[in-house]
This record gives C-alpha cells, structure tokens and sequence, in this order.
C-alpha cells in the first residue's frame, strides 16, 4: 500500500510540474477585426446587501461605452434589490424572481438573467456573436481595465469563454484568507494557463465571459442545475466546439472566507459539485479528441483521487511504526534520515514551485516568506480531504442544497 501511495503521489507531482511548464509558455492574441462588442454582466444575487453596492460601483465606472450590468435578485429577503436600483440607471438592469420559481441554484438564475436580458431589448441590435456575457458574483471586483484585457480573446471567432484570474480583496486578513489567494493565483497562473495550450481551460464561477452566441449553441439553458454549473458549463462548450481561454492580465476580486468551517463547507458543494459531473465523462469521450479530453477526463476524476489521497497519511504512520518497531526489536535506529527527507521530496517540492508562482504577483513578499507559505500551502491542501468526505456523504444521502457561502 505503502508503494501505492508514493506511486500516487509522484504521478501528481509529474502532472503537476509539466501544467508548470506549459504554464510559462505565451500564446498569442488573433489580430482584432475592428469589430466592437458589447458587455453584459449578469450578478446573480440571493441576500447580498452587504457585497452588491461595491461591486455594482466597479462595473459602473468602467472606462466603456457598451456595457451594462443585470442584477438577478433571487427573491432576497433584505436590501439587495434597493440596492440595485440605487445604482446608475442607465448602466444597472434589476430582474426579480419570486418564489416558487426561484431560490432553485445560481443556474437557475443564470438562465433567468439570459432569458430576460433577450427579451428586454438591449440586444436587438447586436449579432450575438458580439456580445459577451460575463458572470460576476455579487461580491466581485472587476479591475479597471478588464475589458480592455479580455476583448482580444474574442478576435478569434473560435473563442466562445475566456476566464479572468480570481483574487481574495481581503488577503490580508489573516493566513486562511491569503492562502486562498495563493489558491486561485497557483490554479490561474500554473493550472488554467497551461490548459490554454492543452485545449481544457475550465470555467469558474466569477469573472468568466462567455459568447452569447456561444451560450445560444447550448440551448435555452446553458447553465445545468448542477452545483459546479461553471464547470458543467465550460466542458460542454469544449464539446460543441468551441475554445475556451484564461486571462492573467486582470483579475475579479472576491472575499475570502475568514472561517475554517465555512470554508470547508464552500468546498464540500464544490466536490459534490464535481461528483455530479462525473457524466460529463461519455459527451467528453464522444465530443472532444486528444489532449484536451484526456486532461479534462482527468481532471473530472480529481474527487476520487482526492478520497485517495487522504488515505496516504494514514498508510504512511502505519508504515513509520512498523518500521520503527522492527528497528527496535533489531536494535537498530528507530527512525532513518530517509524516513524523513523521502516524504519532504513527495509532499513539499511544488511548494517551492507554489511559492515562486506566488511571489510573481505579490512582489511586496520576501523570497523566504513565499517559500514558507508554499510550504503552508501544501498542508492547508489537506482541507480537500475533509471537504471531500463531507461532500460524499451529502451526495449519497442525496442531499442538494445550494449552502450559499455567507457574507461578511
């Protein structure tokens, strides 16, 4: 078992290392067509009056003529839709839903919002191919010069998604919230970025534009009911077709979890979330060729290695202690050299690959510090494990609720 474990984790550790290497590699804009297009927000919002008015205030002052926002407010019992009709007029859009009909999952919504936004008239005018519909959570930041950052992708008429990098707004807040700002620098800047090249970039579920002429190949309903609908959402844009790409030249700001439960409860929607696309797996097979759905396979697959993976601790202490005790009763050392410096090479070489990731966007860190975060980061990785049995028990006891993630 012991040789299993390490064989698992050097497999990992060769995967993750060739993404790093991909990852370094540019890839170049299509030349623009002069073609102008026009940018839609859609905020999907059930009880956000604590987030919603910051971030309505950055998609307003965005230096751009041709966009608007679409505030979806699914049935809130508190201010958010005051809220959204205290924001600028002409570039803020409310759609209530009531209940029965929502509170059903942000997918829901989604489709709601896109429902609305091609019957209120703000795109009579325009071909579908040119406008771009992007995903913002209530509490997302957009910088300033977004849209400049990501309208290149768009000249290349295969683009159907491009996905923006993620930030934590208040990494400063203590360890927790800046280890989740590591989290989505490493997964942007190693994991997505490498996929560029690969053909698997994936969705999340802040800052992700997307073609509406590429939504409109999906269906009535692009987003599925499915507690990851961005993951469902960016696989099934790959299988019709189209190409999915990852912007690191501006970010979406969110906040950070402050509170280890609530953290791992985010993540445990996110692994049955990831459970639930496990029947993406035969459209990917049928649809999609190569690289691209051998990686997107594997990545799909990433729950089971998880579960796996939170076995190895436990093999590894069995191994220690029978060891140790035949050392003992031979009258040898307890413990050798190896015993440690083995493991530290298995767990902790990507931290230094993490920390110097890392330190690319927060330069204000010293090398030192960035190499002992790594080295932080790899333990704080250890919250999948408990996520993940917290979200397999919930899916086979069939539970589906949305566990919304509180604000602060």
């Amino acid at each position: 078992m012991t040789w299993a474990a390490v064989a698992l984790i050097a497999m990992a550790g060769t995967y993750n290392f060739s993404l790093f290497l991909l990852s370094r590699r540019r890839v170049p804009h299509a030349p623009g067509s002069g073609r102008s297009r026009r940018y839609v927000f859609l905020l999907a919002c059930l009880n956000e009056e604590k987030v919603l008015a910051e971030s309505l205030a950055r998609i307003t002052s965005l230096p751009a003529d041709d966009c608007v926002a679409l505030v979806i407010d699914d049935a809130s019992d508190d201010r958010t839709a005051e809220i959204a009709r205290a924001a600028d007029p002409e570039r803020v859009r409310l759609h209530q839903r009531r209940l029965p009909d929502a509170r059903r999952g942000k997918g829901a919504a989604l489709n709601d919002g896109v429902r609305r936004l091609r019957a209120s008239g703000l795109l009579d005018d325009r071909d579908p191919h040119d406008v771009i519909v992007c995903v913002v959570d209530a509490d997302g930041r957009l910088d300033r010069h977004v849209i400049e950052a990501v309208d290149p992708f768009f000249n290349d008429p295969r683009t159907g998604a491009t996905q923006l990098c993620v930030r934590m707004y208040n990494r400063e807040a203590g360890l927790l919230a800046r280890l989740q700002d590591m989290e989505f620098v490493v997964y942007g800047d190693v994991f997505q970025s490498a996929r560029r090249s690969i053909g698997s970039v994936g969705m999340g579920g802040n800052g992700q534009f997307m073609r509406l002429s590429a939504l409109d190949s999906l269906g009535e309903e692009p987003w599925s009911d499915s507690l990851t609908e961005d993951l469902d959402l960016g696989v099934r844009l790959i299988a019709r077709g189209w190409t999915n790409q990852h912007c690191t030249m501006a970010a979406v700001s969110q906040q950070a979890v402050l509170d280890l439960r609530r953290l791992v409860r985010q993540r445990s929607r996110w692994f049955q979330g990831h459970l639930q696309s496990a029947n993406l797996v035969p459209l990917i097979l049928r649809e999609v060729r190569g690289r691209a759905a051998t990686d997107l396979v594997y990545h799909l697959s990433s729950p089971l290695l998880i579960l796996l993976t939170s076995l190895l601790p436990l093999s590894f202490l069995i191994a220690v202690i029978g060891t140790a005790a035949a050392s003992f009763q031979a009258g040898r050392p307890l413990i050798s050299p190896l015993w440690l410096l083995g493991p530290y090479l298995l767990s902790f070489t990507s931290a230094w690959i993490y920390g110097f990731v890392y330190r690319r966007r927060e330069r204000s860190l010293g090398v030192l510090r960035a190499v002992l975060l790594g080295h932080v980061f790899v333990l704080y990785g250890y919250i999948w494990f408990a996520a993940g049995w917290w979200g397999l028990w919930r899916a086979a006891t069939g539970k589906r609720t949305w566990l919304k993630t509180a604000r602060t």
